[in-house]
């Protein structure tokens, strides 16, 4: 068994924390990458290989991607957690702050009951390149007809309305909260779901949400907002089921790496959650959606016929 370099590991630590957070797929980029570049890339990051370190260097990587969500909306987290104490210890729900934490804490169910289900099912049987070169055609397909259905009108608009009374003293994402509150907790469970897909790898858990987002009738931004929020406890969740198996023989050997690989995913986690929060103010899925039909089917033509 190859051990993990220092290159490798902060190579994908960047990889991840970009991916992670991007609509395209860090899994489904986690699996093709290595198998396109190849030699010793492809030998020592096969997610599904037998006793691979890759999947416990991702663990840690997905831990430090969430940290980076944590940081970046800690004013949000403080709201929500202030919000749950309160909802919690006088049982009612009222406040924009209450009905946001009460919407994250539904939204998580789906996914959290699925991931301890199917994770480990998933990813052996699906979590090989051509599967994954296929899923990420998918995922662009998804985002592509996201964008055409709401140009044709389809969903809800509930975003883009001007401060109401009482809200031109509040901050630009306190006001994005609020839009987000109007949701009702059937529509949080049902954008919760959607993250379901993302265990397919190839899938991208902010693609399918956001998109679910906006169905809803959330703007890109909002829509955007509530998945990165909704994704963080799934991520940590997740990462910290399983970081006693680096602790443990598992990890004997790349524990430096793991290291290493994790601060490049904090940091590049951190600037693609800062840049996609003022992208999506304006901007819209498209650009993924095409890049994702493209490198799938280009990685698939590859692996196919090379």
């Amino acid at each position: 068994m190859s051990l993990l370099t220092y290159p490798e590991a902060i190579g994908v630590g960047l990889l991840q924390g970009v991916t992670e957070l991007f609509p395209v797929s860090s899994l489904g980029h986690s699996i093709l990458v290595p198998a396109l570049l190849g030699g010793h890339w492809k030998q020592d990051l096969d997610v599904a290989g037998e006793n691979s370190p890759y999947l416990n260097v991702l663990i840690g990587l997905h831990l430090a991607t969430a940290f980076a969500l944590i940081v970046y909306f800690r004013r949000d987290w403080v709201r929500v957690a202030r919000g749950f104490y309160t909802s919690a210890r006088e049982r009612r729900i009222e406040t924009v702050e209450q009905k946001l934490a009460w919407l994250l804490v539904v939204g998580t169910v789906p996914v959290g009951i699925a991931g301890l289900a199917l994770d480990h099912v998933f990813r052996t049987a699906l979590g090989k390149p051509v599967p994954a070169a296929i899923f990420l055609t998918l995922n662009g397909l998804v985002l592509y007809g996201t964008e055409r259905l709401r140009r044709g009108g389809t969903g809800r608009r509930r975003a883009g309305a001007a401060p109401g009374p009482g809200e031109e003293q509040l901050s630009h994402e306190e006001l994005s909260d609020r839009r987000i509150a109007r949701l009702g907790f059937g529509e949080a469970l049902r954008i919760g779901a959607a993250e379901i897909l993302a265990l397919f790898p190839g899938i991208s858990r902010s693609g399918v949400t956001i998109s679910a987002g906006i169905f809803r009738g959330l703007s890109h931004e909002d829509a955007a907002r509530f998945s990165f929020m909704l994704a963080t406890p799934v991520i940590a969740a997740a990462a910290l089921l399983k970081v006693p198996a680096l602790l443990g023989p598992a990890g004997d050997g790349i524990r430096g790496q793991v290291l290493a690989g994790s601060v490049a995913a904090f940091f590049a986690g951190y600037v693609a959650v800062r840049f996609l929060t003022k992208y999506f103010e304006t901007k819209t899925l498209t650009p993924f959606a095409i890049y994702c039909t493209v490198a799938g089917l280009g990685s698939l033509a590859y692996l196919t016929f090379v």
